[in-house]
């Protein structure tokens, strides 16, 4: 008897002790997740370099993205999708999946030449503007380009403000809407550094005299967010569609597919060269994350979580 009795105690302190266990592993599983939920910062300013190479990036004179480079997380390893041309990467950069998914294949697709897995209710594939908006009704989005192909690819429905411009007027703009509005989401598209490579070739002189005159429009961008009280919510992101060989695009070698992929800002490691894989769908994808942002189902992208603290 006194044997059983010391068994049943031994029992009860057992299930005791996994009783604790689980509750703890449920609680610490909750916090997890109640930290993953909340929103990384409150502003994205999205800059994309149309044609900008990662080649390029180590001879290039840009000092404010290098600046960003040293206060952030980078790789120069970021892959296109292919073909390596324009409206099919921009596409894959605001849509979280590539061209089988999505649909546009092509250097200026207006609309899918293969049949959209899913369309969203205004009858474009999910983009992360629509996520934003499906979120945060009262959100304000904008997309500023000089490429009008763009205006095709962002789901427009769910943007508060586009507008297509010239380089000069258009960083302008962005200065005007980010000191006014204060968006949360900002994509800023320069198309400048694609025409020198087509013109005159990648890798040239003038192709990294434009280059320079880009990293002045992002200097300018990053000092209006700090003019307009928003630097310590926001994070700045720097991209491009495709590189460029010679003058052209839309093969498959290293120069024409590999873009930089530079992020900076709230809640974002500094100082960090990451070579893990990353493909332009996830783009979306990591600006999602940082908004908390339920991907859809067809989406493919995953975000660069390596980047965050």
């Amino acid at each position: 008897m006194k044997i059983e009795s010391a068994m049943n105690k031994l029992k009860t302190l057992l299930l005791g002790i996994c009783s604790l266990a689980c509750l703890s592993f449920f609680s610490c599983t909750q916090q997890a997740q109640t930290e993953k939920k909340g929103p990384v910062a409150k502003h994205v300013v999205l800059i994309g370099l149309d044609g900008w190479g990662a080649y390029s990036v180590p001879k290039a004179e840009m000092p404010a993205v290098k600046r960003l480079m040293a206060e952030g997380a980078y790789t120069l390893e970021k892959r296109s999708v292919l073909p390596s041309s324009s409206a099919v990467n921009w596409a894959s950069m605001f849509m979280g999946a590539g061209p089988e998914l999505h649909g546009y294949t092509e250097w200026g697709s207006k609309t899918p030449e293969l049949p959209s897995r899913v369309l969203n209710e205004h009858g474009i594939f999910p983009t992360v503007f629509q996520l934003l908006r499906d979120a945060c009704p009262q959100a304000e989005i904008g997309c500023l380009h000089q490429w009008g192909g763009i205006k095709y690819l962002v789901d427009t429905l769910a943007l508060s403000y586009r507008e297509q411009l010239q380089p000069e007027e258009l960083c302008s703009a962005a200065e005007r809407y980010i000191k006014e509005k204060q968006p949360a989401l900002l994509t800023v598209c320069f198309d400048e550094p694609d025409h020198v490579g087509h013109a005159i070739g990648h890798d040239t002189p003038e192709y990294y005299a434009k280059l320079t005159e880009q990293d002045a429009y992002i200097d300018r961008i990053v000092r209006a967010v700090d003019e307009a009280g928003i630097a310590d919510e926001t994070i700045f992101i720097l991209t491009a569609d495709h590189g460029g060989i010679n003058k052209g695009h839309g093969g498959k070698t290293m120069q024409e597919m590999q873009t930089p992929f530079i992020i900076c800002g709230k809640g974002v490691k500094k100082g960090v060269e990451f070579h893990e894989s990353m493909m332009q769908y996830d783009v979306a994808s990591t600006i999602a994350y940082i908004f908390a942002l339920e991907q859809p189902q067809v989406w493919v992208g995953r975000p660069a979580l390596q980047v965050f603290e």
